[in-house]
């Protein structure tokens, strides 16, 4: 990373890393759209994989490979807060490393990118970081499709600066990084680089339709059911000594209930139910049913996020 661009990125981490394979793998649940993740990663990152395929299946080069080459190399993780987007655009990297068997690094933007409002200064910072993983993807790229590694750019909380530039009070400087941006996937794209953008958002409305149409896929997170929350909270209370009903009493008591239209989110589960039992546990008494029901009670899920009235 070039010492101009510091501040521009949150991070840069190189996969693989054992500590992203455990937060990769903590995401139960999500098995198929793992999987799917990963494919489309792979044939973006290691296109030869996509090349050996079709000529052992078809002998000769074919118009859909190309079809399939020429998408924007850009995946949109949609949906509610907690659900597992940023966890899931932060580790998929790593699957990815392993199963190519190659390196990737992870370069997360920086909301500081936005600027302060002055004339040109989101664009150029924008800009900026599409530049610096530009350069990165290049010194990646290798002969015949084989490259020597791959790079995934995140954009969290991507409608900051990626809203729609048809809303009517939208400032030209927000509409200009808007612009860039959109130049930037594209670049990536027309160059037939090793690179990856995921954007991430609550508010995939609020996204500039540019944005979403480059999209080579949208992924939609949703709240676990009541099948995804039995796969998560099952190993941990299983251990504990719950038994099945119990298990299930809680696993429903986590979903939509009393009233309630909406359950529990994976962070949730994960930050404040579970951790929540411990404490309440901690130091004299173990972790027993009743607790949990208790804790249940006194944990709510998160509200689902609404978005504000314009």
């Amino acid at each position: 990373m070039t010492d101009s661009n510091v501040g521009i990125f949150e991070e840069v981490r190189e996969y693989p890393d054992p500590a992203a394979a455990r937060r990769f793998a903590s995401l139960v649940g999500l098995d198929e759209m793992k999987d799917r993740l990963i494919k489309e990663g792979r044939l973006l990152l290691a296109p030869q994989s996509l090349t050996a395929w079709s000529d052992r299946h078809h002998h000769h080069g074919s118009r859909i490979i190309e079809l399939f080459r020429d998408r924007p190399p850009l995946f949109i993780f949609a949906g509610d807060v907690g659900t597992g987007k940023t966890i899931l655009a932060e580790t998929f990297g790593d699957a990815i490393a392993r199963d190519a068997d190659m390196s990737v690094t992870l370069y997360s933007l920086s909301l500081n990118a936005r600027g302060t409002g002055a004339v040109g200064e989101m664009t150029s910072l924008i800009s900026a970081a599409f530049s610096e993983v530009k350069q990165a993807a290049k010194k990646a790229t290798g002969r015949g499709g084989k490259h020597n590694s791959g790079i995934v750019l995140l954009i969290d909380e991507a409608d900051a600066l990626a809203q729609s530039r048809e809303l009517g009070q939208m400032h030209h400087e927000d509409r200009a990084g808007v612009n860039a941006l959109i130049r930037g996937v594209d670049d990536l794209a027309t160059g037939n680089l090793p690179a990856i953008v995921v954007m991430c958002t609550n508010r995939l409305d609020a996204l500039d339709p540019a944005v979403r149409r480059r999209a080579a896929v949208t992924f939609t997170f949703a709240r676990p059911n009541e099948a995804q929350r039995l796969a998560f909270l099952k190993p941990v209370l299983e251990e504990l000594g719950f038994t099945h009903q119990q298990i299930h009493a809680l696993v429903v008591a986590t979903g939509a209930t009393h009233g309630r239209s909406y359950g529990y989110t994976y962070s949730d589960l994960a930050q404040r139910l579970l951790p929540g039992l411990v404490l309440a546990a901690y130091p004299s008494s173990p972790i027993t049913y009743d607790l949990a029901k208790e804790v249940v009670e006194r944990h709510p899920p998160t509200p689902p996020f609404k978005e504000a009235a314009q």
